[in-house]
């Protein structure tokens, strides 16, 4: 049998089966991730790698100058000539002016770059500074004491290459620049020997370049990546406050909604009552003809239907003001120790006149021995007679209802209320637990209810901290289950004992 389970009494139900609302959001956030990873030429993403490089040139900005400073003095004791120190001392130079360049652009805000021009000179400072390493690679030594100096000069440039593609892949094109003519220069300057050594490290350097170049693109695209995700983040947490703060203010006009609502019921109660209970006096006078008989018996049932609509309305309201009560927190449960056997027992005699009226046998199948209950015992009367009352309501003449008390399987105690009627649809039954919600049965009936004894079974039990369930399949009945928790259990304490059994036990 289908379960389904309500613990509210909100009148608005949402279809949470539904998954379409979700999937759509989601790949919305995929295509506008997409969009933003692999949009080319976005100059907000440009301004960012820039600043990124920039950072990164600030903080490295010692690595490859003391690289270079190594190699300057290894070249000094090793006996080359004092050209390494011209060298040197240019090529210190140019990273000077990219490093400058890198504090000017890191100091200035990104929205105040220009990124075609802030890149274009980045390349022309790292195309500088390729100039430096392609005086190292036409370097000669013809009389210092190192036998490889020319595989000594490929260590270097691949040392100074893996340095530039980690440090300057924010940069494209950047390692490219700087290294494309010193390895040109180191090929063409190895063809002069011909050496098998030099022939190796050549095709080494030649095969390193692209291998680094495609090394930097994937870690500029990584970087691209990141930018995108932090965008996206930014773009989301402004949805989310912006979401958030039509929250608030939801809340605020439902609060203040809820607030006048109250305060309307709270005047109308006893506006509308007091007439009510006019109109229900006078109609049953009239209508037992207290003050005589009427002569025309068809204004005795005008005076019974009026009463009997009257009744129906003051029901009504008195409904209304116990949701209304229950869902603001304001209904106070008198808690007491109550037997639920006696309850269930009470209601059901109470109900029985209304069932043999519809030639309906109400079965009770209680267990014994229940201990008792702390609970309203109001409340759980309220919640005992509505569930009655549906069941009689709802089944046809010559039915059942069937009553359970009993244990649960967690050690709490529940009533069960069983119909053999015509059931309710499975897409039915949130509807049936919404306030003022009816199923198609219900409207085609003939003993149409408000639709509140539902929501109200509910917040009473929610008060009690227990659940309410509701079993039904089409053309098989029903069954609303009251589910009172462990702890409302309460533990019988041994019975005290006599006089004559406390002698006993002194002699």
């Amino acid at each position: 049998m289908p379960l389904l389970r309500s613990n509210t009494a909100d009148k608005f139900i949402v279809d949470r089966r539904k998954p379409h609302r979700n999937s759509d959001v989601a790949r919305a956030v995929r295509k506008t991730r997409d969009r933003l990873s692999q949009q080319v030429g976005n100059l907000d993403f440009d301004r960012e790698l820039l600043k990124l490089h920039a950072g990164t040139m600030v903080r490295g900005a010692a690595v490859i100058p003391l690289l270079v400073l190594a190699v300057a003095a290894a070249g000094l004791l090793a006996g080359v000539d004092k050209q390494i120190s011209v060298w040197a001392l240019f090529t210190l130079i140019c990273y000077s002016i990219v490093a400058f360049m890198a504090r000017r652009v890191e100091r200035t805000e990104a929205a105040e770059l220009n990124p075609v021009h802030t890149r274009r000179d980045f390349l022309i400072g790292h195309s500088l500074c390729g100039l430096g390493w392609a005086w190292f690679a036409w370097l000669g030594c013809a009389t210092c004491q190192i036998d490889q100096f020319q595989g000594a000069k490929a260590v270097v440039l691949l040392l100074a290459m893996a340095a530039t593609a980690i440090m300057a892949s924010s940069l494209r094109g950047s390692l490219l620049a700087t290294f494309v003519v010193p390895v040109a220069v180191y090929a063409y300057a190895e063809t002069k020997f011909w050496v098998p050594v030099g022939t190796i490290m050549v095709a080494l350097l030649v095969a390193a370049l692209p291998f680094l170049a495609y090394i930097a693109r994937h870690l500029n695209r990584s970087s691209l990546i990141l930018l995108s995700f932090r965008s996206e983040k930014d773009a989301l947490l402004a949805e989310v406050e912006t979401a958030k703060s039509m929250s608030d203010e939801a809340r605020r006009r439902a609060e203040d909604a809820n607030l006048a609502k109250s305060r309307f019921l709270a005047s109308m109660s006893h506006e509308l009552r007091t007439p009510l209970n006019a109109i229900l006096g006078f109609s049953e006078v009239m209508a037992n003809e207290v003050l005589g008989p009427m002569s025309n018996p068809t204004y005795r049932d005008y005076a019974r239907d009026v009463h009997d609509s009257g009744q129906h309305l003051l029901d009504l309201i008195n409904e209304i003001l116990d949701l209304s009560r229950i869902e603001a927190g304001r209904y106070q449960l008198n808690e007491e120790p109550v037997m639920l056997l006696n309850i269930a027992e009470d209601c059901c005699h109470m109900m029985e006149l209304k069932a043999r009226n519809k030639d309906i046998r109400i079965v009770q199948d209680f267990e014994s021995a229940l201990p008792r209950l702390f609970a309203d015992e109001r409340a759980v009367r309220q919640i005992t007679l509505n569930l009655l009352s549906n069941a009689i309501k709802f089944t046809a003449t010559g039915g059942e209802v069937r009553v359970r008390v009993g244990w649960t399987a967690g050690g709490g105690q529940y009533i069960s209320v069983k119909d053999n009627g015509p059931g309710i649809p499975e897409d039915e039954i949130p509807i049936v637990l919404s306030a003022f919600g009816q199923g198609s049965i219900a409207i085609k009936s003939a003993e149409q209810g408000t639709g509140l004894g539902l929501p109200i079974v509910q917040g009473l039990l929610a008060m009690h901290g227990g659940e309410f369930e509701l079993q039904s399949k089409l053309r098989e009945g029903t069954e609303a289950i009251a589910i009172f928790p462990l702890a409302r259990v309460m533990e019988e304490l041994p019975a005290l004992p006599t006089k004559t059994v406390a002698a006993a036990r002194r002699r």
